[in-house]
């Protein structure tokens, strides 16, 4: 009967890692297919009652396909030549009815001074655009004339672009995150083994998300695009190697004082099981607070993120303690704790000692340097950018759109769609003539502009062409002109769509997010951490710590943005993410703190508690911390501005958080409200 319980402490974690192995082989494989269900086609992640989306619908009965127009631009600094237009039209003409084109190509259209050409080609998007476009790019590349340049732009060159910035995504992320972890965990636990297994953990997660989102998005639960699978895995690998952090750190904490491993590793899990549920919960509720959204893209990446952290939580609450228990303090070899050995007492031991000592010194002056950062949060400039200033690398799709500005209007293949009543077209085509727009024209039984309109259910179809490139805001202000104008003819009900329109709507829609799902992120946080602390005032005060420090910490990216890196701008989302980021991921290492002071403050007394706390977290966290922000900061590796903007948000503010909120400004403060930071629990009224 005593040999019953010791095989089952065997038998019980490999039959988890065998079990685990099993997930990581069959889901593995599908964190390299996620880019066959991605959608990158920003109207497709406007609400249905915006204007956009309403024109996009009722384009659908003036077209067989959904049509993305792809721009052939062609340049000659003599001037185009009768071969060039030869080569142009035998090129485009070649496409038509091909697989993944929407029909006809237009005539080549030259430009009033003689050095440009282009034509604009309809490509189907519900086939992948980016494969269509990079099938045309090919094509264009054979026998092209000497001298003469040739682009593919419009929305259909930036779709491709997108795709082809995100190709490989998978690979690449996974790999930086990957070795970032690894060198990080080498240099804290001097251990070659741990590190891989703490790796082999977040890749097992890694794994199962993939499987998930790859179903529910394959069957169009919900919608993946290439921002939010590069957030996933940046996400689960920061959130699996905390909580093992957390994790190992007390296991080794424990194998100091027991014998037995596995008894340590029991004592370990239960008390760290609380904190990284509580941790793991917080981030998922946080981030599907963007359910809350309008943008079909945002509420996309609630779940995404959502499924990636319960993955994370899964694998560092099983897996990982089960591998541990097999491998006990071999798993720390060669530096092995030896049960009976004194713990560490360094660096944190001596911070604690010296906030005991100075605690008002350190929350005023940490208090002060964050207040300084945040006074230049008014000038971060989030109000949109170009589409074409979304890559921070030279692609096609920009260099096109500049030929196109530098020799047509530059909307050109890329007009503003006004649909309206056919009695009121003349009306409504008038009134579109507003400052920005350099011709206006019906939708004609042919698809092609001009010649007699085609009407659909007592509708019509008219394109306006605009003075400056789609992308730009002096055509997003233009577009916004012109829809006042056509709203204002009576009878009319005229509905404006089209790129520029579309972008407007998002940074619209995008702007109303950031109004609503703010506050109840706060909210949702702030209740889990009263239920965590089983108090008031200890949640408050963590929750604005926090508040804070995304205060200054986009107050130092406002700073770096414009002045170091030179950025054009940001576009609305991005204070959104890097809020539910850092607050949801922020939050967690107070959790981690806290809930140790709380279970220190119990005998201790809360000052003590306080103390005690911080010198025996203060490593752990800091290390955690510190790996999160380098696997944010990997997703700088893709060149899209969104991207590289939230590495930096969110890796400077975890450090932030990390550094000086939880290391210095938390304690501190704790120290100097005493045991009524416990209020209204039975601890406010004990010692300390």
């Amino acid at each position: 009967m005593r040999t019953t319980p010791r095989r089952l402490r065997w038998f019980l974690p490999a039959l988890l890692v065998l079990v685990w192995l099993v997930v990581g082989g069959v889901g593995g494989p599908f964190a390299g297919k996620l880019g066959e269900v991605q959608s990158n086609d920003s109207a497709s992640f406007l609400p249905a009652s915006a204007e956009a989306t309403q024109v996009a619908g009722l384009q659908k009965a003036f077209s067989d396909t959904t049509v993305i127009p792809a721009i052939v631009v062609a340049e000659r600094a003599g001037g185009t030549t009768a071969a060039d237009t030869a080569f142009l039209t035998r090129i485009t003409g070649s496409v038509e009815g091909k697989t993944g084109y929407g029909g006809a190509a237009s005539p080549v259209i030259p430009s009033q001074d003689g050095q440009a050409a282009e034509v604009i080609v309809p490509v189907d998007g519900s086939v992948d655009p980016g494969v269509t476009v990079a099938d045309l790019r090919e094509r264009l590349a054979q026998g092209t004339p000497d001298g003469l340049t040739v682009l593919v732009g419009g929305p259909g060159g930036q779709i491709a672009d997108l795709t082809a910035a995100f190709g490989g995504i998978d690979g690449i992320l996974v790999l930086v995150a990957g070795l970032v972890v690894i060198v990080i965990l080498v240099v804290v636990y001097r251990s070659p083994l741990l590190p891989l297994l703490v790796v082999l953990s977040a890749l097992f997660a890694l794994g199962l998300a993939s499987l998930a989102i790859y179903l529910l998005a394959d069957h169009h639960v919900l919608t993946l695009d290439g921002q939010s699978q590069g957030i996933l895995f940046i996400l689960v690998f920061g959130a699996a190697t905390d909580y093992a952090l957390l994790l190992v750190s007390r296991f080794r904490e424990e194998l100091r004082d027991t014998p037995d491993r596995f008894d340590a590793l029991r004592s370990a899990w239960r008390a760290t099981v609380e904190p990284i549920l509580a941790s793991g919960g917080t981030v998922i509720l946080g981030v599907l607070c963007l359910l809350f959204s309008d943008l079909n893209s945002n509420r996309g990446l609630g779940p995404v993120a959502a499924i990636g952290i319960g993955a994370s939580l899964l694998a560092s609450l099983t897996f990982l303690p089960a591998v541990l228990a097999l491998l006990g303090r071999a798993a720390f070899w060669p530096v092995r704790p030896k049960a009976g050995s004194e713990h560490q007492q360094g660096l944190w031991w001596g911070l604690s000692r010296r906030i005991g000592a100075r605690s008002r010194a350190y929350w005023a002056g940490s208090l002060l340097v964050l207040l300084v950062a945040a006074a230049f949060l008014p000038t971060l400039k989030a109000g949109g950018v170009a589409q074409s200033d979304l890559f921070l690398t030279d692609v096609d799709s920009v260099a096109a759109q500049d030929v196109i500005g530098a020799h047509f209007p530059g909307g050109s293949g890329s007009p503003a769609v006004i649909v309206t009543g056919v009695e009121q077209a003349d009306a409504v085509a008038a009134a579109a003539q507003v400052d920005g727009v350099s011709a206006v024209a019906s939708r004609s039984s042919t698809g092609q502009p001009g010649g007699a309109p085609k009407v659909v259910d007592g509708k019509v179809l008219l394109e306006a062409t605009l003075s400056d490139a789609p992308d730009s805001e002096a055509a997003v202000a233009t577009v916004q002109r012109v829809r006042e104008a056509v709203h204002a003819v009576p009878g009319a009900d005229a509905l404006v769509g089209g790129p520029t329109a579309t972008q407007l709507d998002t940074q619209t829609t995008s702007e109303r997010d950031r109004r609503v799902i703010i506050p109840i992120v706060l909210l949702v946080v702030f209740v889990v951490l009263a239920l965590l602390l089983r108090a008031i005032v200890a949640p408050l005060l963590l929750i604005g710590t926090v508040v804070l420090s995304f205060a200054a910490t986009l107050g130092v990216s406002a700073l770096v943005f414009n002045h170091v890196f030179h950025f054009p701008g940001a576009d609305p989302v991005v204070p959104l993410f890097g809020f539910v980021f850092l607050v949801a991921l922020g939050i967690d290492y107070n959790i981690f703190l806290m809930t140790r002071v709380r279970e220190e403050s119990r005998t201790r007394g809360t000052r003590e508690g306080t103390l005690h706390g911080l010198a025996v977290t203060g490593g752990v966290i800091t290390s955690a911390g510190v790996v999160l922000a380098a696997t944010f900061a990997a997703l700088a590796v893709i060149p899209i501005l969104f991207l590289a903007q939230i590495a930096f948000i969110v890796a400077f503010g975890v450090l932030l958080d990390t550094l000086v909120v939880r290391s210095l400004l938390v304690p501190a403060l704790s120290l100097e409200i005493g045991r009524k930071i416990w209020w209204p629990s039975a601890l406010s009224r004990g010692k300390g």
